[in-house]
């Protein structure tokens, strides 16, 4: 497996802040790997090294195999970006703002093939003022893609969506994903990060404390499960490291099924909050 971003002690300073302290990093060609942290871990600043926006102070870093410090014109083309926000162009329609940023791409898509793999070629005649809110993300994407990247940083992608077009955008980067595309993204929803990535890093204190697939992630796959159920007395409940065995245990002592029956391990949102609050 070769690996599209390799990082090895980055560090960035400000001074006497350091943002971002000897992070080592690895994302492999073609997966979907979802940076976690809170607000000031250091991820839009690591972010934004990867994509040549902002020099490091030390360390030793290859995106696409290049230098982003050095990377050029060509460089740039192979690498999308769709950042939080971006600008305006109230006054184009979608289809004017797409075939114009095509032609900052020697070997761009075509543009309205663009507009209807992100879902808007009905909306393509469109004043871009008159979109919805994911429209306008879906939009974003477009202009992220068309120079067919390949690989795409995505910084909160769906901030500010409702949960359907949250839905509706996750259809988007995994048509993406499945069509090769490397993707990096930023993301402070736990749900996104274990629907779409593929592994997810924890960034805090501008340390990188864990590397895992969702699933593994802090020893999640290993950790107990909590069986509970209705007893005669009222709910009761028990951790347990052998919940199957609990459970035959307990549908022998009802004869049967057992009443209020749920078996749970910690979510992605328990291991992250619990390796954050240790990582502070």
């Amino acid at each position: 497996m070769t690996d599209a971003i390799t990082v090895r002690g980055l560090r960035k300073a400000y001074g006497k802040a350091v943002a971002v302290d000897g992070v080592d990093l690895d994302v492999h060609d073609g997966e979907v790997f979802a940076l976690l942290g809170p607000n000031g871990a250091g991820k839009t600043t690591t972010v934004e090294i990867l994509e040549g926006f902002r020099r490091r102070s030390a360390g030793d870093v290859r995106v696409l195999g290049v230098d982003p410090q050095q990377g050029d014109q060509a460089w740039r083309a192979r690498v999308g970006v769709v950042l939080q926000s971006t600008g305006e162009f109230d006054d184009l329609t979608a289809r004017e703002v797409v075939h114009h940023f095509a032609k900052y791409y020697p070997g761009a898509a075509d543009p309205d093939e663009i507009l209807s793999r992100v879902g808007l070629a009905g909306k393509q005649n469109d004043r871009t003022r008159t979109l919805s809110g994911g429209q306008k993300r879906r939009l974003d994407v477009a202009l992220g893609i068309v120079g067919r990247p390949e690989l795409l940083f995505l910084d909160e992608p769906t901030t500010g969506f409702d949960p359907e077009a949250r839905r509706e955008f996750w259809g988007l980067i995994r048509d993406l994903a499945a069509a090769g595309t490397t993707i990096l993204l930023t993301t402070h929803y736990l749900d996104e990060a274990e629907a779409l990535a593929d592994r997810v890093g924890v960034l805090t204190g501008g340390q990188l404390i864990a590397v895992d697939t969702p699933a593994r992630l802090g020893g999640r796959g290993q950790g107990g499960a909590t069986v509970a159920w209705e007893g005669p007395d009222g709910p009761l409940s028990e951790r347990t490291d052998a919940p199957t065995a609990l459970v035959q245990r307990l549908a022998e002592r009802f004869g049967g099924e057992v009443p209020g029956l749920t078996v749970t391990r910690p979510s992605l949102e328990d291991v992250y909050l619990r390796m954050i609050g240790a990582g502070e």
